[in-house]
């Protein structure tokens, strides 16, 4: 490597949401970091339990790679799914975006819901 030369922090232009997934007592919540991502270029979908989240992120302007010294922000497609731990409504999912966190909130069916069970300690 020569000093000064420009090092892609990944070549493939490759994006991965990082995501969290967890219940509270009513709903399955999948939250998403997707830094720098307009709401318009996000989709979510549904399919059964398989949750999958897509989006694009552009680049916000065009500078040619000779006058970079270094280049690690991403750019690009990515899709990531996931299946649902829990029997869930998909007909009532709900998502929201804000500061670059989407998140999305599904009902889980009451049978999936947890019943507290009082034990006898002998």
């Amino acid at each position: 490597m020569v000093a000064g030369e420009l090092v892609p922090a990944r070549r493939d232009g490759c994006q991965r949401a990082c995501l969290d997934v967890f219940e509270d007592k009513d709903d399955v919540v999948v939250k998403a970091e997707l830094p720098g991502i307009d709401k318009e270029n996000i989709e979510v979908n549904l399919t059964d339990n398989m949750l999958t989240i897509k989006g694009e992120k552009k680049k916000e302007e065009e500078v040619k790679e000779e006058n970079y010294y270094r280049c690690e922000r991403s750019y690009g497609s990515f899709v990531r799914s996931v299946e649902l731990p829990k029997a869930v409504h998909p007909d009532k999912v709900k998502a929201s975006f804000k500061n670059g966190i989407l998140e999305v909130r599904v009902p889980k069916t009451e049978e999936a819901k947890a019943k507290e069970i009082k034990v006898k300690v002998e």
